[in-house]
């Protein structure tokens, strides 16, 4: 791992991004409306109470959740769900206020049940050996002063897996069926003002509901939402920027007003924008506003105005300078402010040229992306602000500059940070559609559902300026029949009506879908593992040919095979198996992939023969729980297997970065390619080989340079030139002997960079690095600490296992630790962890409320002792 490649956090803004995400009002203004976190300090169990199992199962209480959003249902002749009399479940003992719940955990929200483990080995892998599966409830108490009488209350609930019900003071509020959508619930009906006020919630994931991990519980953040009657409706403002030059940019605004009073309210509505920071803070005086507007709205009715204006000399959103505004909305109500509603955005264009890609402010920008599931590792599925900003910061340093939110709705919190951080985010709705790929899977939602689990992720997306693609599925079985291209077809007439500036695609493995009238229902066309779908690299220049007036990308790529540090020989075989070793792990020489897939070089000569591919999401970058797809002498398949055998694994080799968040050898092949100028060079295998010397050990070496030479213990091996369609430099000939092997890169006939790798002493001491050594007292707020096995001289020695023992003091704990071995049945939570290939990883949160010193220890026998000390504020 060279830590020199990877970005140098700056502390200032890291604590200001947390700090921000954490606070109830992301804007520094006096307003009538308040947004606050309520996730700390919950009380959870797991089970239904005993006599009650199944009443409050989705399918008895369907009727009621159905009602939910039934504002999104707006297509003509779709049906609508009234709620049935009656209070379901209010005679459940989960669900009344004078149940005592303090035997019940304690614990803070976001919470993931699942990553807690223990890992069953004859479970599937595909779902990463996991108790996710289950039902929990949650009881949180709160307090609603008596002053707020007449106050709105809602319930905002970023993502709850799954099959949500809520209950306030017993009665029942509300609820969702999928488990990736975010979602609203009245509460002020059910509201007692001046008293304690308890909410329960119920969520169920049941087994078989996802091919991979998908977590369990409530694993987003929520909040509670406090308005006037009058108010601007949830995700009630939509901002395009219909025409944008160097000179000026239009803004229309189109607010959605909503008046829960019982008269009809006569209002004025304006609107204002003011640059902002990457804190969120607006830095100067409006460059732009309206004149107050008026506006009438019935009770019990919502109305929507468009507000007009323009910005003078914009300061334009891009990935390498992503500037930001923020709209601030503005109602009164008899000459008072009864409202105030913020909403950050960025001024950018969008086209989509079928010879020149994605142009971005008239620019052609090629995508480099990733494809990427929701969990965080160690983490699970927990939305964590700082864990999301860890893995954006290694992608930048790679080059990447895009994210595919595999096959789901994506926290909040990610389009946030893509915002700030200048990605292009290509935004999915489904895995299935009616056809099931599990059997609990959203197959069984799809019908009732999709009309609203759609608008919700369009209406709660659509002002980042971040979002470049609305993808409505993922590798649809059905999507090349009559009825599936009716289906696609329906969802791209609901992405188009809620917003038309953005291009609709989806994921397509199939090969017909570009030729079969498929493709004409699509803006831009995606596809999955073209290149390898027929073992021809002209497959791209093929649908260009035969649909030169759409723009094609890769939507999903490569799925090559690796596990960080491991080197299988021959280096050289088929790529399409073997790689595989007895422990079970995979070649790390980036050759290796299932059937179905390819090696990136393969995936890259498609694309240039083509020349107008716009780019890629690659599976993935980073390792995932879940589907540990191995060759060869590792065993294994994407799908269930994996679990059990001789090698059960818990996560992917697909990542470029391994699950710990440890670069692989392949983020150095990515990074050659998506940062052609920076000078860099990269050598692999590690050159610590006593079994080998004599024995040919092939060298490779990734590099933005066009050629190099590559010396062992100062001796030349001879100079490679890359060919037309290549993108690595091979010296496979090589005979291992201990020292130092050295590669002299050039470019352009001039010297470019240098690389080496030597063979190290023996392990002697540990070292902890922390990615931060300051971070926030909140109880969120993370610092992610390597540890390295190394020798006298502070070089990590390669293979290395040693156990690990890592102890805290002061107002700080261990969340989890890490290793990156996807073999590795350890519970995360544990504070022993093996090294793999000599790293292991501590994650480290401070306590919510405390300050002061928290001193990291790692420990192991015949080693010399390391620690770190963080400082909490």
């Amino acid at each position: 791992m060279k830590l020199s490649r990877l970005p140098k956090p700056v502390l200032p803004i890291l604590i200001g991004w947390l700090l921000t995400a954490a606070a109830a009002n992301t804007f520094a203004q006096v307003s009538p409306r308040e947004r606050i976190s309520i996730d700390p300090d919950w009380r959870f169990a797991k089970g239904d109470p005993a006599g009650t199992e199944g009443r409050l199962a989705y399918s008895a209480i369907k009727q009621w959740t159905m009602a939910s959003g039934e504002s999104l249902v707006v297509t003509p002749d779709a049906p609508h769900h009234a709620r049935p009399a009656g209070n379901i479940g209010g005679d459940v003992s989960y669900t009344r206020p004078d149940f005592s719940d303090g035997s019940w955990r304690q614990l803070d929200l976001p919470h993931d049940w699942g990553i807690e483990g223990p890992f069953n080995p004859q479970a599937s892998g595909s779902t990463a050996m996991l108790p996710f599966a289950g039902i929990g409830w949650y009881r949180k108490h709160l307090e609603i002063p008596a002053a707020e009488q007449g106050k709105q209350v809602y319930l905002d609930m970023d993502g709850a897996m799954s099959y949500a019900s809520v209950w306030c003071n017993g009665q029942y509020a509300g609820g969702w069926g999928y488990g990736y959508s975010s979602f609203r619930v009245d509460l002020t009906p059910y509201i007692k003002y001046g008293g304690e006020n308890v909410l329960a919630i119920r969520v169920e994931n049941p087994p078989a509901s996802s091919r991979w991990y998908p977590g369990g519980g409530i694993y987003r953040n929520v909040w509670l939402v406090k308005t006037n009657p009058v108010h601007v409706g949830q995700w009630g403002t939509y901002v395009t920027t219909p025409s944008v030059t160097a000179d000026s940019a239009s803004v229309i605004l189109r607010t959605s007003v909503e008046n829960d009073s019982k008269a009809s309210a006569g209002l004025s509505v304006r609107m204002a924008i003011y640059p902002i920071d990457i804190n969120d803070r607006r830095t100067g005086p409006a460059v732009a506003n309206t004149a107050p507007t008026a506006l009438s709205v019935d009770a019990g009715q919502t109305m929507t105005i468009s507000l007009d204006t323009s910005i003078a000399r914009p300061a334009l959103w891009s990935t390498k300078a992503p500037n930001r505004y923020v709209a601030a909305v503005t109602v009164e109500q008899d000459g008072k402010v009864v409202d105030t509603y913020d909403t950050p955005f960025g001024v950018r264009s969008l086209a989509y040229d079928p010879n020149k890609g994605l142009l971005l402010n008239g620019q052609p920008t090629r995508i480099q992306g990733v494809c990427d599931h929701a969990d965080l590792g160690a983490l699970g599925t927990v939305a964590n602000v700082r864990g999301l900003q860890r893995q954006l910061e290694m992608l930048q340093a790679m080059g990447g500059n895009a994210i595919r939110t595999s096959h789901n709705p994506p926290a909040p919190e990610l389009l946030d940070l893509a915002d700030k951080m200048g990605f292009l985010v290509m935004d999915e709705m489904f895995d299935s559609w009616s056809r099931q790929k599990t059997p609990n899977d959203y197959h069984l939602l799809f019908g009732d559902w999709s009309e609203k689990d759609a608008r919700m992720l369009l209406r709660r997306d659509r002002n980042h300026p971040s979002v470049i693609f609305w993808s409505i599925g993922n590798e649809i079985g059905e999507a090349d029949s009559a009825q599936g291209q009716a289906t696609a077809r329906r969802l791209t007439d609901i992405c188009h009506e809620e917003d038309p500036t953005r291009a609709v695609t989806s994921a397509r493995n199939s090969y017909n879908s570009g030729f079969n009238g498929y493709q004409n229902i699509m803006d831009a066309f995606g596809f999955n593992y073209l290149r390898a779908a027929a073992n021809n690299f002209q497959m791209f220049a093929a649908f260009h040919e035969a649909n030169p007036q759409k723009m094609v990308f890769s939507s999903e790529s490569c799925s090559t095979i690796s596990s960080r540090g491991v080197y299988a020989f021959p280096a050289n075989l088929d790529v399409k198996g073997g790689g595989g070793t007895a422990d079970g792990q995979m070649s790390s020489y980036d050759l290796f992939a299932p059937p179905w897939a390819s090696p990136p070089d393969w995936e890259w000569k498609a694309e240039d023969i083509c020349g107008v591919v716009a780019g890629e999401f690659v599976w993935t970058g980073f390792d995932y729980l879940g589907e540990p797809t191995r060759n060869g002498a590792g065993g294994g398949g994407r799908g269930g297997r994996g679990g059990g055998g001789a090698n059960p694994a818990r996560s992917s080799y697909f990542g470029i970065i391994d699950l710990a968040g440890f670069p692989k050898d392949r983020f150095y092949l990515y990074q050659s390619r998506w940062r052609p100028d920076l000078p860099m060079a990269h050598i692999l295998p590690h050159w610590n080989w006593p079994d080998r010397v004599g024995q040919v050990t092939p060298v490779h070496v990734y590099t933005s340079g066009d050629s190099g030479e590559l010396f062992l213990n100062g001796r030349s091996l001879g100079k490679k030139t890359k060919g037309q369609y290549e993108y690595r430099l091979r010296w496979d000939d090589v005979k291992y002997e201990p020292g130092e092997l050295k590669v002299v890169t050039y470019k352009d006939g001039k010297e470019w960079a240098t690389e080496s790798v030597r063979t190290t002493g023996p392990a002697e001491k540990l070292l902890l690095t922390p990615d931060r050594a300051t971070i926030a007292g909140d109880g969120s707020d993370l610092s992610f600490v390597t540890l390295t096995v190394a020798d006298k001289d502070g070089r990590m020695v390669p293979a290395t296992h040693n156990t690990i023992q890592f102890e805290i003091s002061g107002p700080g704990e261990i969340v989890a630790t890490d290793n990156g071995d996807p073999t590795d049945l350890n519970i995360f939570s544990s504070p022993q962890r093996k090294a793999f290939n000599g790293l292991a990883l501590a994650i480290v949160r401070a306590k919510r409320g405390q300050s002061g010193q928290i001193v990291l220890t790692a420990k192991s026998e015949g080693l010399t002792t390391a620690t770190a000390t963080l400082t909490a504020k």
